[in-house]
């Protein structure tokens, strides 16, 4: 995968599979601003690239990622003390007047969250604070028997942020995400797995090969632009307040991909051949999708 010159991560394109490395070692990976900047950078460069299949992330060296860097100067968030920001200076996300007060991690966050590709978080050691928050609008979370996560924002007397409070009761469940924002402890692998925070644990030396194994699961062999659509339709129609609108979108999307890829699937079917899937990502999503994911944005805004 071609990109600018980074200096907080690292790319590596195996076999379709994009592994982004948080790499800053000798700080634990903490969390920067020009980390937050190549983070959303890539999410959004990675829907043109139709190499990638799916993204694992993880850390170099022993931690995942420490939290925010709390060792620059001013203000360690990247904001802006200056200012007085009031809930209407929020209705437009893309205004340069608020972009010192909007959460770095939610920038990271609502690129994850409309990546068109797959994202796998391989926790190979301590994830705390944005380092924890930044997994949750991922696919799937595999931990290292090393690795610790920890939503620890209570101890520092701030709030969560990377849009966690929207990711984290969907998938936990709301009596168990108060719980564990409000306790601000750390958990071990296996209480993460036990909280459902987790999908499984693996020794450190396997968990690299797990999370590539999940990404060729989900990913080999199938339509990139199926894959692109169910990803979307599963996060933003279960957050409709009505099944009725998963109905108009799902019937749009069946129209769109029955007579693309869809109509190679069944003809391979029909043959016992493996199908030839040519859709991309990056050009064949259905004319509805853009206005789609446009609206959506807009009722964020309004509600």
């Amino acid at each position: 995968m071609a990109s600018k010159e980074l200096s907080t991560l690292r790319h590596d394109l195996d076999d379709g599979i994009l592994t982004v490395t948080l790499d800053r070692p000798e700080q634990l990976n903490a969390f920067t601003v020009v980390m937050a900047d190549e983070l959303e950078a890539t999410f959004v460069e990675v829907n043109d690239q139709d190499d990638v299949r799916a993204v694992i992330v993880t850390g170099a060296g022993r931690a995942f990622c420490a939290g925010m860097d709390l060792g620059v100067e001013g203000n360690v968030f990247g904001l802006d003390e200056s200012l007085e920001p009031r809930l209407a200076d929020m209705h437009d996300l893309d205004d340069p007047a608020i972009a010192r007060v909007r959460d770095t991690g939610g920038r990271v966050a609502l690129a994850i969250h409309t990546c068109r590709k797959p994202v796998i978080a391989a926790i190979n050691g301590p994830a705390v604070g944005i380092g924890a928050t930044m997994t949750l609008a991922m696919d799937a979370r595999l931990m290292s028997t090393t690795a610790r996560f920890g939503l620890v924002f209570g101890r520092l007397g701030i709030t969560p942020e990377a849009a966690s409070t929207w990711f984290l009761p969907r998938i936990v469940g709301m009596a168990t995400a108060l719980d564990l924002v409000l306790s601000a402890e750390i958990l071990d692998a296996a209480t993460a797995v036990e909280k459902r925070l987790a999908r499984s644990v693996h020794d450190p030396g396997e968990l690299t090969d797990a999370a590539h194994a999940l990404a060729h699961h989900w990913t080999r062999g199938r339509s990139a632009v199926a894959t692109a659509l169910t990803r979307q339709m599963m996060y933003r129609n279960s957050a409709s307040p009505d099944p009725a609108d998963a109905h108009r979108v799902e019937s749009l999307s069946m129209f769109y991909t029955s007579i693309a890829d869809g109509a190679e699937g069944v003809g391979a079917f029909r043959d016992k051949r493996s199908p030839r899937f040519n859709g991309t990502a990056s050009r064949d999503l259905p004319p509805f999708f853009d206005e789609w994911v446009a609206d959506a944005g807009s009722d964020r805004h309004e509600h």
